[in-house]
């Protein structure tokens, strides 16, 4: 199935004048290709296409990990130029070198934690009586009466009447 694919591909860029230029590889074997616009047999304008060809053919065989970001990057054309093999490797370096890092920093804090742990009382439990803005703050429920004090008014609690009663009856 396979070559018949590839015949089949063959074929169609002859057609459509379709080039593929290799533009690099990466340390997994994969290669990256780059097809310029082009105008096909019917006068349509093709616009410009960035490639991978995986050394796994097959779908089931990738994994994240398996293209570097940098040619991520190329292939969705948030960049403009295709990366070197040094600044991939300086990448990777430097992602290694952040993950010893924050590896230690977690460490550190854990021994910190531990040892604030031993000094401090712990915290205090507090009871929440509801919102001081709401008007029976401090109180243990609304009131079925409304009250006035003068200038404040305060509704009491109020049920609707139940609405499967007949009006006329």
């Amino acid at each position: 199935m396979g070559w018949s694919r590839d015949l089949v591909r063959t074929v169609w860029r002859a057609l459509s004048k379709e080039v593929k230029q290799l533009v690099g590889t990466d340390q997994y074997g994969n290669k990256y290709y780059y097809i310029p616009a082009y105008k096909n047999w019917r006068g349509q304008v093709i616009r410009e296409k960035r490639i991978i060809e995986a050394v796994n053919k097959s779908e089931v065989d990738y994994e994240i990990g398996n293209i570097p970001t940098e040619w991520e990057a190329w292939i969705r054309k948030t960049r403009k130029t295709p990366p070197t093999m040094e600044e991939i490797l300086k990448n990777e370096k430097y992602r290694e070198d952040i993950k010893i890092k924050s590896k230690e920093f977690y460490e550190k804090e854990k021994l910190l934690s531990k040892e604030s742990n031993e000094l401090l009382a712990p915290p205090v439990e507090t009871q929440i009586k509801g919102h001081a803005s709401a008007p029976y703050f401090g109180k243990d429920e609304p009131s079925e009466d409304p009250t006035s004090t003068g200038k404040t008014f305060q509704p009491g609690s109020w049920m609707p009447q139940d609405s499967k009663k007949k009006h006329n009856q």
